[in-house]
């Protein structure tokens, strides 16, 4: 298998053929991959982690299309247009999408690594059926004569997948801005493509400044985290740059209390800090992905307060178009009175304060 980040690329896994060479396909994948009209696929990297016979595998259903993304119950129509306020009276350019006032995520890429079948930017990047255009300098452009904006989320696609000379200049002009404070990056790369963290990026990102690199990759499920997604953070980690993780709460692939127990503990061993956990998002689509809205907060109390370090905790989230919307039932707080708090455990253990 190819080690260079470019080979990856190259030869990436997004026909059948190449699939066959992963995994065994079932009659009904194989229909569906001849009538997709939808962009799909991943790294041969990643496709080497699929359970070759087994349908079900949590990784082989990120990657390959489904007959149940033609159900569109609840997810809703123009569903970007509406969560990047993309209809607003304010003028931004295509790149530039914005939920807060000091805060944007800049896009500027529509390649990706891996094609996730539960995408929220599933109508831009998967279905293409939403046409933008990330004129990366009309971007910057915008960011420059806003200096209300102090923190800027690069993103796509996957941003990572830009050349270090891209990189170099997006981070160079970004630091420029005095009231930039601080540049953020979303990327699945540390997971689909480790080989992506060369010595050539590494230097990219590795100089000290006032303005500090954080990272947020997306790992769904602890068979994604290898020996070389391990050192791959490593590596970031060397450069000053933070490793935190936004997984998305997946029907069948990391609901449930083992799982989801596992997954977060593995990323702590990696050195990845749990940041957020995503109510899968009412993208089109993606309705067979969806739990209850409720789940995530259970699997929190279920599988990790008192489980695990509070280290391994996330904050389970849903994201809007008015900002990401906290979905934490507050299950401690048993009764209280005027002179006492009756607080309950992950065991249901109450006591008083």
């Amino acid at each position: 298998m190819s080690i260079e980040w470019q080979d990856q690329l190259r030869e990436f896994v997004n026909t059948a053929e190449k699939l066959k060479q992963f995994i065994n396909l079932t009659a009904e994948e194989e229909e569906v991959l001849r009538s997709n009209g939808t962009t799909w696929g991943t790294t041969p990297y990643f496709a080497a982690l699929m359970d070759p016979d087994d349908p079900s595998c949590p990784i082989r259903r990120q990657v390959l299309p489904s007959v149940q993304e033609q159900q569109n119950r609840f997810g809703m129509d123009d569903y970007l247009v509406w969560k990047e306020n993309r209809a607003t009276e304010e003028q931004r350019p295509d790149s530039i999408a914005r939920q807060y006032r000091d805060r944007v995520a800049f896009t500027v890429t529509q390649t990706c690594g891996i094609y996730c079948r539960h995408c929220f930017r599933k109508e831009l990047v998967v279905d293409g059926d939403l046409k933008l255009d990330f004129n990366v300098d009309e971007g910057l452009d915008w960011i420059a004569a806003h200096t209300e904006v102090r923190d800027v989320l690069i993103t796509g696609g996957d941003p990572l997948l830009l050349s270090d000379d891209q990189h170099e200049y997006l981070i160079r002009k970004l630091r420029e801005l005095p009231h930039i404070e601080m540049i953020r990056f979303g990327t699945r790369s540390p997971i689909v493509l480790p080989q992506r963290i060369t010595p050539g990026l590494k230097k990219v990102l590795s100089a000290y400044h006032r303005v500090p690199i954080w990272i947020n990759t997306q790992c769904n499920h602890p068979k994604e985290i290898t020996e070389a997604t391990a050192k791959a953070v490593f590596e970031l980690l060397s450069c000053g740059v933070n490793i935190g993780n936004q997984a998305v709460l997946l029907k069948g692939i990391n609901d449930d209390v083992e799982t989801f127990r596992e997954l977060h503990q593995k990323l702590l061993r990696v050195r990845i800090k749990p940041y957020y956990v995503f109510y899968c998002e009412p993208a089109p689509g993606i309705d067979h992905f969806r739990t209850p809205v409720e789940k995530g907060a259970e699997l929190i109390r279920d599988a990790l307060r008192g489980h695990t370090t509070g280290l391994a905790q996330p904050m389970h989230v849903i994201a809007t178009n008015i900002g990401k919307i906290p979905l934490m039932p507050d299950y401690y707080i048993a009764g209280k009175d005027d002179e006492n708090y009756q607080l309950r455990n992950h065991k249901g253990e109450v006591t008083t304060i």
